[in-house]
């Protein structure tokens, strides 16, 4: 007798190779039998020729919190995603020292949002146990994150690390690894990983071979440094002997638009070399992330409080629109050549202001009657420096080259966000991967679509025994029909949920039946295994 039986679908293993029709058994938790099926179970579910897939991976997103706070995880599982990797872009909430908390959280909120409650954590292992404590729908994976490593070493320093700063950041990473992280995420866009220089960041990736840890990377510069930026990492891992994996790999800023493939031509002479690289990549030509972004890196020294009385000086506001209005050599300035109309308000802190959300710079800039980069200035001093946009900036060819790749995964990049109008890659990413890229442009087939959002990512991220419809994996599944599948959030109305998926079964359990979230939370922390 099995606990669950899935007849009558259109299995897509997770393999990449050709559909068959069949049935899957379920018992404890893991797949006990694929193919035509002549078994009785305690529950069945007749997918009517649908898709029967794995359950969906989402390899980076920004659901650190998000995860205690909603732990039925709706947003993500309405989407098929059963599993979500976070800790990216050197943005998590531990390690945290408490003499620099404030400082901590004011440079992670715009992205992994806040909590009304005091955290009751330090390390990444004390972390990773309140994740586990709080019984989320889906299963949860993470990384060491260098932007909260180095605060807690040395805040938000201009410089570099002092010996006993480094050797400081590369015990807690060897303590995160420990505890089962994933591998070690930076995020070299964002201060204080942007002051890090490459040879520091080698003698920290010298941790990761004992426990064969991945090493993530928002890159250093995604417009006119993306070249040298992917060189620099790619000389990182060759230098420190890792796996390397570039996080949303993009060609920003109009200037940069068709570079993707000269990036995507490194990482391949890369791997030609015996490196291991891969990237992934969000199906949507627009990001989002923290207005600080924009700014340049010198005014962020410091950390936020500190960025924010700079903001009161009218001479280093000369400064700053100065440098605004040229192309930089030493970073990205991307509003030089995309335009402040490509900079939208996606959330702000105080809802006084909230009628700004969804209006461009260019557009706030004009009811002002502000210099555009005053009104970003002014804005984060509102909003006490918590402010979050999205920015178009990238083309869709440059995308649909990225998504087509066979060395891509696919993930959301979806960042927490309670108020406002967040980026809809929040709420469709993976729906829209079936809709746009193997439905309407036929850039991947169902298939093919299929492996890069389940047993490409579960290698990738060593995972576990999940990811494939085959005995003894996790029954983590997703069905949905490859006729109607398809995200319905906008830029105007994101928290929107897609539409043709049926079911999503984790560990298991139905967790998702018609549409509807059942209420069952089977997910668990997934910690690495270091032996493989």
């Amino acid at each position: 007798m099995l606990d669950l039986i899935i007849k009558n679908g259109k299995i897509v293993d997770g393999t990449g190779n050709p559909w068959f029709y069949g049935d899957v058994g379920v018992t404890d938790g893991k797949i006990a039998a694929v193919g035509r099926l002549d078994m009785e179970a305690h529950q069945v579910i007749d997918a009517q020729r649908k898709v029967i897939s794995p359950g969906f991976i989402d390899g980076h997103c920004h659901s650190d919190l998000m995860i205690l706070d909603y732990p039925h995880s709706e947003i993500k599982l309405r989407q098929g995603v059963t599993a979500e990797v976070i800790g990216n872009c050197g943005l998590a909430p531990a390690p945290l020292v408490p003499e620099r908390a404030e400082m901590l959280k004011t440079y992670i909120q715009p992205v992994i949002g806040s909590t009304s409650w005091k955290w009751p954590w330090e390390t990444v292992g004390e972390y990773m146990a309140h994740v586990a404590a709080s019984r989320p729908s889906e299963h949860v994976a993470t990384y060491v994150a260098h932007g909260a490593l180095r605060i807690a070493a040395m805040g938000f320093a201009n410089r570099q690390a002092t010996a006993a700063e480094l050797d400081h950041m590369k015990r807690l990473l060897d303590e995160g690894m420990q505890a089962g992280a994933i591998g070690f995420s930076i995020g070299l866009l964002y201060a204080p990983g942007s002051y890090t220089s490459k040879e520091e960041l080698v003698e920290l990736c010298r941790v990761l071979p004992k426990y064969n840890g991945l090493f993530s990377t928002h890159i250093r510069g995604e417009g006119n440094n993306l070249i040298a930026s992917v060189k620099e990492v790619i000389w990182i891992a060759e230098q420190s002997g890792v796996s390397l994996h570039v996080s949303h790999l993009k060609a920003a800023g109009k200037s940069n638009w068709g570079k993707a493939l000269e990036a995507l031509e490194l990482i391949e002479d890369a791997r030609a070399r015996g490196l291991d690289v891969t990237c992934d990549v969000y199906p949507y030509s627009a990001g989002s992330t923290m207005l600080t972004t924009v700014l340049p890196p010198w005014t962020l020294e410091g950390g936020i409080a500190a960025t924010l009385e700079r903001f009161r000086s009218p001479e280093l506001r000369r400064r700053v629109k100065e440098e605004l209005a040229e192309e930089q050599t030493e970073w990205d300035n991307l509003v030089c050549s995309t335009g402040w109309d490509a900079v939208i308000i996606s959330s702000v802190s105080h809802p006084e202001h909230a009628s700004l959300e969804g209006k461009s710079i260019a557009e706030i800039s004009d009811m002002r009657g502000r210099h555009p980069a005053d009104c970003v200035m002014d804005l984060l001093l509102e909003q006490d420096g918590q402010v979050s946009i999205v920015f178009f900036h990238m083309a869709d060819s440059d995308v649909e080259q990225v998504v087509g790749w066979e060395k891509s995964l696919i993930a959301s990049d979806s960042l927490h966000c309670e108020t406002g109008k967040p980026h809809p890659r929040l709420y469709g990413s993976f729906p829209r991967l079936f809709a746009r890229y193997v439905r309407e442009k036929r850039t991947l087939s169902l298939e093919q679509a299929v492996r890069k959002v389940t047993s490409f990512p579960v290698q990738r991220f060593k995972l576990g025994r999940r990811g494939l419809i085959v005995p003894h994996y996790a029954a983590d599944l997703v069905i949905f029909d490859p006729a109607t599948i398809c995200d319905t959030a906008t830029y105007q109305d994101p928290r929107q949920y897609p539409e043709g998926i049926s079911h999503v079964v984790v560990g298991g359990k139905i967790t998702l039946a018609g549409g509807e979230h059942t209420h069952a939370r089977e997910g668990t922390l997934i910690r690495a295994c270091h032996c493989c």
